[in-house]
């Protein structure tokens, strides 16, 4: 068995029809963790959804309105380019559970993992980037409100920044002044999203190409803006001295890591150049970190666009096994 759980459920497939979001992942990841003796059925744990009032610690109540009723504009369905649906909503309904479940988990007993979640492009009041509701952020507010964490961190190391993120912790308009230059202007500033203001409480990391998506990048605690083509060695570098920077300032109770699988050098829609084996060590690299500061770790897997869709399902095996080997080692 492992010593940490794996929340996962069916209902994470999301029902998009033929898409670069590989949407059938979230069981080949599951069927491939059991076919190699990665994982035991024992180790996995099934989710319910997210509450209503639990969607509303982070989403306006608007926005939570349309996506129940499906009365989202027209522009609005564009600009989170995933096709709306009800099954949609429940699905993600379903993935914020599931992180809220894994940060429950994590924060009892020092990790847990959501093998679905991770959709860092969430407004409070709109979808981006294939992403409906932001689950880490709720799962975040929910564990506050309980007061079963005060303080978290983000950890993101998908390919794209977590702008999302960004302005839910950051206090940052959705989208001000300069429109960004993919949008057009259809998509202008929300008018339910006002700008809050900055949360002390989360600390936000964001490793991520500069030159990709999203073109307005409202600005983490920390932002490394990579190069094209970084690869392992300059990307671990990198995340090194973000971990060491962030935790100097900032005491975390939570550390909620968004395992993006796209730096991946053959991704679609990346254009970083790590590798299988790099890709396994930036994990080791974070939760070696979290081990050794005694900081809980919320896993979500993120992004991966892998031309060969088997490729994905291995970096985020790895991430799995790579949380094994090092929390196993530590109960020994």
């Amino acid at each position: 068995m492992l010593p940490f759980k794996l929340v996962y459920s069916p209902g994470y497939f999301l029902p998009i029809g033929e898409h670069v979001f590989p949407a059938e992942k979230y069981r080949l990841v599951h069927e491939r963790l059991l076919a190699e003796g990665i994982a035991s059925p024992e180790d996995f744990l099934a989710p319910a959804p997210a509450s209503d009032d639990d969607i509303l610690l982070v989403h306006t109540r608007d926005y939570v309105h349309k996506l129940k009723t499906g009365t989202l504009s027209a522009s609005e369905q564009l600009q989170m380019e995933v096709p709306y649906s009800p099954e949609l909503v429940r699905a993600f309904w379903l993935a914020a559970g599931g992180s809220i479940l894994a940060a429950q988990r994590a924060v009892a007993e020092g990790c847990a993992f959501n093998l679905g979640g991770g959709f860092h492009h969430a407004f409070p009041g709109h979808g981006e980037g294939f992403c409906m509701i932001h689950d880490v952020a709720v799962a975040i507010r929910r564990l506050q409100k309980d007061q079963q964490i005060a303080r978290a961190m983000t950890v993101d190391c998908d390919v794209h920044q977590g702008n999302g993120t960004a302005a839910i912790f950051g206090g940052h308009r959705a989208n001000p002044g300069r429109l960004p230059s993919w949008s057009g202007a259809m998509f202008g500033m929300h008018a339910d999203e006002l700008a809050p203001p900055p949360d002390a409480s989360v600390f936000t990391i964001s490793l991520h190409q500069e030159n990709n998506y999203p073109s307005w990048k409202p600005p983490s605690s920390i932002d490394v803006n990579l190069p094209d083509a970084t690869t392992d060695d300059d990307y671990l570098g990198w995340l090194d001295n973000a971990l060491s920077s962030g935790l100097r300032s900032f005491a975390p109770d939570l550390l909620c890591y968004i395992a993006g699988a796209d730096p991946y050098k053959e991704d679609q829609l990346g254009g970083l150049a790590l590798t299988l084996e790099g890709l396994k060590r930036r994990d080791e690299l974070v939760f070696r970190v979290a081990r050794a500061r005694n900081i809980p770790v919320m896993v979500t897997f993120a992004g991966g666009y892998a031309r060969k869709l088997e490729d994905t399902v291995t970096i985020h095996c790895n991430t799995v096994v790579a949380a094994h080997e090092v929390f196993a080692a530590s109960r020994l």
